[in-house]
């Protein structure tokens, strides 16, 4: 399928999203700018408005019902929180005809969550699109889900010497942690050009998006938040460390944390928390949700990050959370994800999924391609405190072993996460 004129790449949910389009009246895409929410929504449409051009808009902010009505079934609104008023005329037009796949909508993740102009619940279901993720890269998105797989057999299964995963090394999936997945430095863009278009794109989202999401009184102090961010991907931290670091008072770095999560630009990832396990720290870890930015932000090479051990932990760490995120959205088993740490920082596991009925998998990110036993006592520690709930817990690394590490414990090169199966 061409888009545009150019040849459309599968995506996760595009199943997902054919479903909701061909049964409910209004379905939304969000997620960070460009990361191709309106090609996506693109492939159903019959209309197309782009509320973020003047001419376009000038209808539509006079009066949203009279032209919103007159539109051809499926209508695309594109960047809709440029026009806010088109979601009372929306809600207006379903109220009386809930026919499905009338409207979607694309826009920022801000306008969603933004009480004042939000008619929409119960009649506008949201679906997260964020950058590309290396299934979709690879051309693999109807095979099984890896969350799905972890959740219905033993860990074991994922040992299996047919499957065929990519065979990659540290500094390749630095490489692909460093490109991002943002389309176009993703798919067509190298050296000095992805560059530029990465700072060109940190550079409209601190001068432009920011100021038109939110009230932001100093682009320099944001900019600062972010390079801390990035910096510190895939940590846990206080509100204070940041205020500090940064230079910004702590109400500030409130509300311009929730901006940047606001634009897509930051994931929250909660603490997990349970009765089996005690003394858990309560705060969220903090991730870039593109490990591309997160590089392009502290102007760092890959010989740089090689010189930053944390740093390269981290990145490694947010480039997986990247790819289970997007999982999460179009998963069979409707996983969650979390962190866990306890109080005392003796165990910690990267990221924690939940599924339905109180079952848990674990997953730990480690930068060695000679995984040993050491590598998953985390993983160990949180099976015998959950016992028959414990379903399996992953070690991934930047080897190509896969060898197992204890009772429901296995390691598995990164590249697991996007192997053909």
């Amino acid at each position: 399928m061409y888009i545009g004129g150019m040849e459309y790449l599968p995506r996760l949910l595009d199943a997902r999203f054919d479903d909701l389009v061909a049964a409910l009246p209004a379905v939304s895409i969000i997620g960070p700018r460009a990361s191709g929410k309106s090609t996506t929504a693109r492939r159903h449409a019959a209309e197309v408005v782009h509320l973020d051009r003047e001419a376009e808009a000038l209808a539509f902010r006079a009066d949203p019902d009279t032209p919103t009505a007159d539109l051809d079934a499926p209508a695309l609104l594109d960047e809709w929180q440029m026009v806010p008023e088109v979601l009372g005329a929306i809600k207006r037009r379903v109220d009386e005809d809930a026919r499905p796949g009338q409207f979607i909508l694309t826009g920022s993740a801000r306008a969603h969550l933004d009480v004042a102009t939000w008619p929409g619940t119960g009649r506008l279901v949201s679906m997260w699109l964020g950058p590309l993720v290396q299934r979709e890269l690879c051309g693999r998105t109807a095979d099984a889900h890896f969350l799905d797989v972890l959740a219905d057999h033993d860990p074991r299964i994922f040992l299996d010497a047919g499957r065929q995963a990519d065979t990659l090394a540290l500094g390749d999936y630095l490489e692909l942690a460093l490109r991002g997945g943002f389309p176009d430095p993703a798919l067509r863009l190298t050296g000095v050009a992805r560059d530029a278009w990465l700072d060109s794109y940190l550079g409209q989202v601190l001068d432009r998006d920011a100021a038109m999401v939110g009230n932001v009184r100093d682009i320099a102090s944001l900019r600062r938040l972010l390079e801390f961010e990035a910096l510190m991907t895939a940590g846990v931290f206080t509100e204070m460390t940041v205020a500090q670091a940064a230079g910004v008072d702590r109400r500030t770095i409130t509300a311009y944390q929730g901006l940047l999560v606001d634009l897509g630009i930051l994931d929250l990832l909660p603490a997990w928390q349970s009765n089996r396990v005690s003394r858990l720290v309560q705060m969220p870890k903090h991730h870039l949700t593109d490990t591309g930015l997160a590089a392009a932000a502290l102007r760092l090479d890959q010989r740089g990050v090689l010189r930053d051990g944390r740093l390269l932990g981290g990145l490694l760490e947010s480039f997986v959370a990247m790819q289970l995120r997007a999982e999460v959205t179009v998963a069979r088993t409707r996983p969650r994800l979390f962190h866990l740490r306890d109080k005392g920082g003796t165990h910690e596991v990267d990221i924690v999924v939940e599924y339905g009925g109180g079952r848990v998998a674990g997953i730990e990110v480690k930068a060695t391609s000679a995984p040993k036993g050491p590598d998953g006592q985390h993983l160990a520690w949180l099976r015998d405190r959950l016992g028959d709930r414990f379903i399996g817990g992953v070690v991934l690394h930047t080897g190509q072993a896969r060898v197992p590490l204890g009772d429901r414990v296995v390691a598995l090169p990164i590249s697991d996460l996007w192997a053909s199966r």
